[in-house]
């Protein structure tokens, strides 16, 4: 494994299941779809943020931190599978989330308490400068505390999708099935970063294609192609990255980020009512209504074969109900 170099704890159930979605695509005409499940990690529902978090919070532990301190927005996923990671290791959990206290504590927020995250918002500041604050004042009260960024997206846990390329490639040849594309959605850039690092190291050939969630995609390649460079270095690799060799297609910002539109509801409903299966408002809502526009320009081509990676997210859907219920923006 490419990744045995570096400290690794166990938090989620991998490999993640990789299965068709046959109505899903006849539904479209095709390409031929499947879907890498890791809204089934395991922890406290699930999510990609699990693969990251084996890695950061191994190193959190290998410098003896009591606290982990995180950064997100009010339904983020990755504070909830923090808060999570910390209580399995009987750590504290301080999240900073954007902005200020919502009416209701539903989906993610709901599940950060009951997990026993200290839940912290920014009000009119940044994230940024409220964790700073947050971090010194542990310090100053003699804890330990260890600062993950959001969504793990630095080259500690961008590592988890490392290790997540070489799983997809092993099912991939276990099923002799020859793929084109992998389709994901990229907001904070570690999942893509790792994605892109372990495939030029294993000559993994389908094109790591992501849908933008918040940014454009010249940010979305400088960022990503940067963090793939320092994420190489952590594992022990020299390998490079340009710009021009990421995938991103930023059409699909729609309203901003965690702004849900007519897109998103229609590829949750139809991924829901064609496969059972659960998408987020968030993330995977916005990647896959974008799989969905790109299959019905011809981008991507009906005789193709494409993973779509589920990073997870469905307890935010509560946080939404009355958007997807009522229709309204």
């Amino acid at each position: 494994m490419l990744t045995d170099s570096v400290p690794r704890i166990s938090l989620g159930f991998f490999p993640t299941p990789l299965e068709e979605m046959p109505r899903l695509s006849k539904a479209l005409g095709g390409p031929r779809l499947f879907i890498k499940r890791d809204d089934q990690t395991g922890l406290a529902g699930g999510g990609n943020k699990t693969r990251k978090l084996e890695f950061s919070l191994a190193d959190a532990l290998k410098q003896k931190a009591d606290t982990l301190i995180t950064l997100g927005g009010v339904q983020s996923n990755h504070c909830r599978q923090t808060a999570a990671a910390a209580a399995r290791y009987g750590l504290r959990c301080i999240v900073v989330l954007r902005g200020h206290a919502p009416n209701a504590w539903n989906g993610n927020l709901l599940l950060d308490h009951l997990l026993g995250a200290e839940v912290v918002f920014s009000g009119e500041r940044s994230r940024e400068e409220v964790g700073d604050e947050v971090f010194r004042a542990q310090q100053a009260a003699g804890r330990r505390p260890y600062m993950i960024p959001v969504g793990a997206s630095n080259e500690v846990g961008a590592v988890g999708f490392v290790a997540g390329i070489e799983e997809l490639d092993a099912q991939l040849e276990s099923m002799t099935l020859n793929l084109d594309r992998v389709v994901f959605a990229s907001s904070s850039f570690g999942t893509q970063a790792g994605l892109c690092v372990g495939a030029k190291a294993i000559g993994f050939g389908p094109q790591i294609a992501a849908i933008a969630i918040d940014c454009p995609a010249e940010e979305l390649q400088r960022e990503v192609a940067q963090l793939a460079d320092r994420t190489s270095r952590r594992i022990g690799l020299d390998l490079s990255f340009s710009p021009g060799e990421i995938v991103g297609y930023d059409g699909y910002l729609g309203g901003g980020y965690a702004v849900m539109g007519e897109p998103e509801r229609e590829a949750i409903a139809l991924t829901a009512q064609t496969e059972g299966i659960l998408l987020d408002p968030v993330y995977t809502g916005r990647a896959m209504a974008g799989l969905i526009d790109l299959v019905r320009k011809g981008e991507f081509g009906q005789h193709e074969t494409i993973v779509f990676w589920h990073t997870g997210g469905s307890a935010a859907l509560f946080a939404y109900a009355d958007q997807l219920i009522g229709g309204q923006p």
